[in-house]
């Protein structure tokens, strides 16, 4: 059985990802979590520039994130839905775009793209 992946509930096709995730940050929802029949889960938090993404595995998990190994700095605006804002190392969070490619990537394939950059966190 394939994996169906869900966010608030709402089954989400591939295809689809990156129109959701765009929508959500437009109106106003930076912080998006996606459930997979699976178990796992995939974070998206943006500042509308740049987004972390991680993928968890179970509950506890400290899971995977994307990096941007070139990047320098920091980045903040990072507002999750308890309106907690972070800041993040440039270099932990990936240009909003990629974030989207691999997020889509991520619920079509179940794995990373193979040209993505990513870190353990476990």
């Amino acid at each position: 059985m394939d994996e169906v992946w869900t966010v608030d509930g709402a089954p989400v096709a591939s295809g689809a990802v990156g129109e959701t995730l765009r929508s959500r940050v437009q109106a106003g929802q930076r912080e998006t979590w996606l459930s997979s029949s699976a178990g796992r889960a995939l974070a998206f938090v943006t500042n509308t520039d740049r987004a972390m993404v991680m993928l968890l595995t179970a509950p506890g998990d400290a899971g995977e994130h994307a990096v941007d190994l070139a990047a320098t700095g920091s980045s903040d605006g990072f507002v999750l839905s308890n309106g907690q804002d972070d800041e993040y190392p440039d270099a932990d969070t990936v240009p909003l775009d990629e974030a989207l490619r691999i997020a889509a990537h991520i619920v079509a394939k179940g794995t990373w793209p193979p040209d993505a950059r990513w870190v353990a966190d476990r």
